[in-house]
């Protein structure tokens, strides 16, 4: 099988991002790398770091080789103004989402077979009055497909039936359609690109003790409940409502091959706690397959060294993994 050629994304130029890039960059890898990137940043930020890296433009139309250590292949986008580490500049807010479209659209037209995205900072971006509520939206909106947000480490893997939304708006973004998309396609990608027969879900209920028969919230009892039902007469291994609280106990994850949480905040605060910096963000339900750190990017650690690039590689871990799987189907 031919090797599977990644495209990565730093992110945002004033972060951590090209730090951790170019630390990977140091490791064997069995795969081509494409960096996404101004590389006039990335040797910049290599000098101050004082890692010894051979940049060079990538070429896309050989077949893929092995990456070296030391070596970088960039295709080339240019910042609008040169970084200061630790300083957000509206300026270069446009930079990032052409690295994005650019890599999205090298898996797209399969001269990528994965891409894998550093951190970025949402504010920045839209403060440049570019809508931006995250990468799994980006996505979705560039690539088409209906994006499901999943976090996983070695031990746990959680999915989110919403994602970057105020908490005042999740009641009513939870619909019968909504959770039955959702629940489709993490069943779906759990038994494609995860090799994982019969997919056992648990999904959370939205209020406290799950609405308590309806006593602390009715979304229970009008939408999730009902959806369940109709799905698992599809087949599909549900449990749940399950209340987020005991959701997370180990005697139910042991039974389980996913949690499905109904909002960001009640779900990756457990992930994050049982495995920070190892875990890997993974966007479901998109023509292309798409992995990401799990931080964000420390602005305060860019440049100067303590950076670490854990999480990044758990990343391109996967990527690898997924795109091999995927071109044997």
């Amino acid at each position: 099988m031919t090797l599977p050629r990644i495209a990565i994304t730093p992110g945002e130029p004033s972060g951590i991002g090209p730090d951790i890039c170019l630390q990977i960059c140091q490791k064997n890898w069995p795969c081509e790398l494409i960096f996404v990137a101004d590389p006039k940043l990335l040797a910049r930020r290599a000098a101050g770091l004082n890692l010894s890296i051979n940049i060079q433009l990538a070429n896309l139309n050989q077949l893929p080789v092995a990456h070296k250590p030391s070596t970088m292949n960039v295709l080339p986008i240019e910042l609008a103004k040169k970084e200061v580490c630790g300083l957000l500049d509206v300026n270069n807010a446009g930079y990032i989402t052409k690295t994005l479209k650019t890599a999205a659209q090298l898996c797209l037209d399969n001269h990528c077979q994965a891409l894998v995205t550093g951190p970025v900072q949402k504010s920045v971006i839209n403060d440049a009055h570019i809508p931006f509520s995250g990468h799994t939206e980006f996505f979705a909106d560039y690539c088409g497909g209906y994006p499901v947000m999943m976090l996983a480490t070695k031990e746990l893997r959680v999915a989110l039936a919403t994602t970057h939304l105020a908490l005042k708006e999740v009641s009513t973004a939870i619909t019968p359609s909504l959770l039955e998309k959702t629940i489709t396609i993490l069943h779906h990608d759990l038994q494609k690109k995860f090799a994982i027969a019969k997919p056992r879900i648990a999904v959370c209920g939205l209020n406290p003790h799950a609405g308590e028969s309806g006593h602390l919230g009715d979304e229970e009892i009008e939408t999730i409940i009902p959806t369940l039902e109709k799905l698992r007469r599809n087949g599909l291994k549900l449990t749940g409502p399950l209340p987020a609280d005991t959701a997370f106990t180990r005697p139910v994850l042991k039974e389980h091959d996913i949690v499905l949480a109904m909002y960001h905040d009640q779900g990756l605060p457990t992930l994050k706690f049982s495995g920070f910096g190892d875990a890997v963000n993974i966007t479901l339900g998109l023509p292309i397959i798409r992995t990401s750190v799990d931080h964000g990017t420390a602005l305060d650690l860019a440049g100067i060294g303590k950076a670490s690039s854990t999480s990044l590689e758990s990343a391109l871990d996967i990527a690898i993994q997924l795109a091999k799987r995927s071109s044997l189907e």
